[in-house]
Order: structure tokens, then sequence, then C-alpha cells
């Protein structure tokens, strides 16, 4: 995926660059800036001296010596004074440039930090979202594979109005099913109850007598012509034309549709060829929210491959909270869905 958001400490992830948030100095102070130099080794600071100094906003690059990786880009993030002199502009720019770099370089995947999330004191509401729409707009032109490192979940604050929100929705609307399953009902409890303790679960019903009553007569088998007739209905309704007749009907392009929907360009292109191609739910999600889908739409598009969206998943009430709501904000979705230790849209978020 063109962006995967991550809970990894960045010197240990295998990609072409590592991107370092130090100051004019280029000396290792502290945070994320201090591992990887002791990760690198000594040389990596030697390299820096040549650089010194470097400007807010700019970005340069070393070999990354002993990293898992091929080089180790810097930019020095802005100090968050009042959010009156620039500093969001800044970090937007520090984005844009450490990417274009990384692209310079020939590089075709890259990991990064929260940039000025630490000491730098930048608003912690506003960081993630800052970041996740910089390097999607910077991925809507370029093709690059971006692995955002968010360590730990002091470097961000979300929106407590939205959690606030979605928390209520997932309470009105989120049923535990399998509640007769203990192993099921602990690991619900441990999640809805230790993680969310404002949520509350309601078991699935009980069978009733009603719903225990013998079946009706067993229809009679489907001649092979039926068979054939229904097996080319499901083949009019694949994934593939079911996707392509919403892009044309909402007169999106392709590339406009899979750079929204945070789909890799490879993924797209399989799709296209593949008539019976099955995209996983995540992916297919995506493309709604890409295509502004309404909730029937989202249904019929997930249909063609057998899904749906149910009470039963934290994840796919969240989904149908903003598509009910009319809020088809990717990078907000996302936030909200890795708050909530879901799976994002688009893109892989790991433990």
């Amino acid at each position: 995926m063109p962006l995967q958001i991550i809970r990894q400490d960045i010197t240990k992830i295998e990609c072409d660059a590592i991107v370092n948030p130090t100051n004019e100095g280029l000396f290792p102070t502290g945070g994320a800036d201090a591992a990887i130099h002791a990760a690198a080794g000594p040389a990596l600071y030697e390299a820096c001296r040549k650089l010194r100094p470097l400007a807010v906003g700019e970005a340069v690059h070393t070999p990354a010596f002993a990293l898992p990786c091929k080089y180790v880009i810097y930019t020095v993030g802005p100090i968050y004074e009042d959010g009156t002199h620039g500093e969001r502009a800044l970090l937007e720019q520090c984005y844009r440039r450490v990417l274009s770099l990384a692209v310079e370089l020939g590089c075709r995947s890259i990991a990064l930090p929260l940039i000025s999330s630490g000491l730098h004191g930048f608003p912690k509401d506003q960081v993630l979202k800052i970041a996740i729409a910089a390097i999607s707009d910077f991925l809507f032109e370029h093709e690059l594979q971006v692995t955002l490192a968010v360590f730990d979940r002091t470097a961000y604050q979300f929106s407590e109005k939205l959690f606030r929100d979605v928390t209520a929705y997932i309470d009105d609307h989120y049923v535990l099913t399998h509640s007769d399953d203990p192993a099921a009902l602990h690991a619900s409890r441990a999640f809805l109850g230790a993680a969310r303790p404002r949520m509350a679960m309601r078991r699935a019903p009980r069978p009733t007598a009603e719903d225990s009553a013998p079946s009706e007569a067993p229809r009679p088998k489907p001649t092979r012509e039926e068979l054939q007739a229904r097996l080319q209905g499901v083949k009019s309704r694949s994934f593939a034309l079911t996707l392509f007749r919403f892009i044309d009907e909402k007169g999106m392009t392709d590339v406009a549709c899979y750079k929204r929907a945070n789909v890799d360009k490879k993924t797209f292109s399989k799709i296209k060829c593949n008539g019976n191609y099955r995209p996983s739910k995540q992916t297919a999600l995506a493309f709604a929210i890409a295509l502004r889908l309404d909730l029937a739409e989202t249904q019929e598009l997930l249909s063609t491959v057998g899904l749906t969206l149910s009470d039963s998943s934290v994840f796919d009430v969240i989904v149908r909270y903003f598509i009910e709501n009319g809020n088809y904000d990717l990078t907000e979705i996302n936030e909200t869905l890795f708050e909530f230790d879901q799976t994002l849209l688009g893109c892989v978020a790991v433990e």
C-alpha cells in the first residue's frame, strides 16, 4: 500500500530510507535522532558534520551505514510558538522535502516519524492529521511506499469530540455475537471494557421457539441451465465491473480513484486485468470512500465479493458512522480507526 501506519521503532524498519527529525546542527540530542545515530554507528555522526547547518523545513541525506536501509534523510521541524508564525506550512514543507528527496535518490520505500511531535511542542491534536494529509497529497502525484512510524500514543492526541461521537455510535450499534463462547466474550470484554469502557455490549438474541421450528420442505435442485444463468449473473456483478461502473457514474478518473483510496497502482492493475479479483474488505471500503458511495452503494460494492457492513464488527460500525454522516475524509477515517486499534482503509496498521 502507498501509506501504512505502524507502531514500531523506526530503526528496525527495512526500507530504502528513513527520516531523522533533527536540529539545525544535526547533533543527536535525543528521541528518534539519538536512536538512529546509535543504531547506525559513529560513521553517521561524522557524515552529519559535513552537512551543518540545516535550515528548518529543508532536507539532506547521508548513507545509512549499519541501519537496515540505504539512506538517512534529515529534516528540521518547526518549533511551535502560537500557530501564527507559519508553523503548519513549515511542517508540511518538511514532509514534502523529505519525500521529494527520497524520490530523487531513487527510493521505492521510506519510513518517517511524526516530525515536531516531541520537544518541538507541536499540538498533539494536529501532528498525525497533518502528517497523513501531507503524505497523501504527495502520493497523489508520486509512486512511493511510505511508512509512518508512530512509536507510541504520547506523540499525538485524538480529537475528544470525534472520539465521543464515534464511541456513542458504537455503543448504539455494536452487537456482540458468539456471546456464549467464553473465549470470544472474554476477548470482546477486554477490548470494550478495558480499552474502551464507555462502550456497551449487547448480547445477540437467543434463539426462540419460532427460530427452531421445522423448516419448510426442501426445494428441488436447480437445473444446469438455471445454475449457468445464476453464474452469469454473478459474473455481471463482479467487483471489477461494479467498481468501474461507479467510477464512471461519479465522473472520476481511474488514477484519481485509486490515489484517493490510498491503493497502489499494482493492486488497481490487478483489479482491472482480472475480473475475478477479490480485494480485502479494507481495500473495497477504501474505494467506496474514495467514490463517496452512500450506504446502499457501499453494500452493493461489498456484496460482489461476499462481504457486508455488519453490527458485529467495530471496524464496520466505525466506517458506517462516517458514511452515514457524509464524511468521506479518508485521513480522518483512518485516524479514527487507528485510535480504536482497527485496520486502516487502503493501508495497513501493524501493532
